[in-house]
């Protein structure tokens, strides 16, 4: 299925319509932005790579029982997905104190948080994505609390799977944040799980192999994004 015309441009990814109403085709784009746009970088075969990351990552979780958009990959840096109604809310787990939670509490980064802390962000980068509560969700509607209750389960369903997949490759799943719609009445995980959106770390060393390589200026963003895709077993392809 081919895409049509463009929908939507995000930061790292553009949404084009297909023939198909309820299908759409995610661009992944070799863009790479922090710090709401105000650092930009066009990274070489960045796109390819979390296209053919987010396609592995979303297939383990379908695997495992966590409904998600994805469908097929049509190309290397595209992938062929469900028309969702999103929730404008993002989901985050922590399962170790870094980034904003130790800015928001004064907390040392590294340390393990037992149980994993639940956080709710407004989707809204001219607000810098606010952090809400339920109740926050509940007065102006952005979702049902049984679209909440399933958003928290599906997401805490997402850390048992991919700690385990990422324990096994030797690295430790810091953090990461989710996105969800609906579609047909049945909540979905949207949007992508990539290296852009989640927090990893190399288990012995505590190396960074995420996007913070990009945000703190460390170099090798690419090729931490690769290594992470090999160990785990992504067969990545490029085109000559």
């Amino acid at each position: 299925m081919k895409r049509k015309e463009l929908l939507y441009t995000g930061k790292a990814k553009s949404v084009y319509a297909t023939d198909d109403p309820q299908r759409l085709v995610l661009h992944f784009r070799n863009d790479t932005s922090a710090f709401d746009g105000l650092k930009k970088e066009a990274l070489d075969r960045k796109g390819a790579v979390n296209n053919q990351f987010n396609a592995f990552i979303m297939t383990k979780l379908a695997e495992a029982g966590v409904p998600n958009h994805f469908e097929s990959l049509i190309g290397e840096d595209e992938s062929l997905v469900k028309r969702l109604t999103m929730f404008p809310v993002e989901c985050v787990v922590r399962n170790i104190a870094a980034g904003g939670i130790c800015k928001r509490l004064g907390v040392t980064e590294g340390i393990d948080l037992n149980p994993p802390t639940f956080e709710f962000f407004l989707k809204n980068d001219q607000l810098h994505d606010p952090m809400i509560n339920e109740y926050h969700i509940r007065s102006f509607g952005w979702a049902q609390d049984s679209d909440v209750e399933t958003m928290k389960s599906l997401t805490f369903r997402v850390n048992d799977v991919l700690k385990k997949l990422f324990s096994d490759a030797g690295l430790l799943l810091v953090d990461y944040k989710l996105e969800f719609g609906r579609f047909d009445n049945q909540i979905l995980l949207g949007d992508e799980f990539t290296p852009d959106g989640c927090r990893l770390w190399d288990a012995e060393t505590r190396k960074k192999l995420d996007k913070d390589r990009f945000r703190q200026g460390l170099g090798g963003v690419i090729e931490a994004y690769e290594e992470v895709a090999r160990r785990l077993g992504v067969p990545l392809k490029f085109n000559a």
